[in-house]
């Protein structure tokens, strides 16, 4: 946790604030931001017992629960979900779409960038993961988004579409096996 409680003290005692930076272990950065927010709050050494680097840390950078909650309309992620599944369907697509219909309803849009955090967030809640275990060779996966994929064959020059997973095509296979 960064330590305001000496930060404040060491400007107060007048060091640099690459030396307060070095004397605290935090960057340059953290400390021109500490120092220029508790001049904002008129906060300045010395401080009160009670004012610890918890307090200190809350007054001066209130946690995001306690701010103040935008009016702006959140996305429908449902909706987003189903339809980036869509060929065509782009980000930038639906947050048009999303953009025209708070216009419509005379509400607040999120803008691009705020639009696709968001469905960002919400994608990793919905984010399922599942290890498949196989011997290195034994098995090629080959996953595209689109049209479906083809191979042509070099020899003949013909067109294979792909097969469903676990199934190999009688022209890919690298070992044919005898078939009756």
């Amino acid at each position: 946790m960064t330590k305001y409680r000496e930060i404040l003290r060491l400007s107060n005692l007048g060091l640099s604030q690459q030396n307060i930076a070095d004397s605290c272990g935090v960057s340059k950065k953290t400390v021109n931001r500490v120092l220029k927010k508790a001049k904002e709050m008129n906060i300045s050494w010395p401080l009160d017992a009670h004012d610890t680097d918890a307090v200190l840390a809350e007054k001066l950078f209130p946690s995001a629960d306690k701010l103040i909650t935008s009016n702006k309309r959140m996305p429908d992620f449902a909706y987003i979900r189903k339809e980036l599944l869509r060929n065509g369907v782009s980000k930038k697509l639906l947050w048009t779409e999303y953009m025209e219909d708070c216009r419509a309803n005379g509400e607040e849009p999120l803008m691009y960038s705020q639009f696709c955090y968001h469905i960002q967030q919400d994608e990793q809640k919905h984010r399922a993961t599942m290890h498949i275990s196989r011997k290195p060779g034994e098995q090629v996966e080959v996953d595209w988004a689109g049209d479906p994929a083809t191979v042509i064959d070099p020899d003949t020059g013909e067109i294979l579409k792909p097969v469903l997973t676990g199934q190999i095509h009688p022209k890919m296979d690298p070992e044919p096996r005898n078939r009756k």
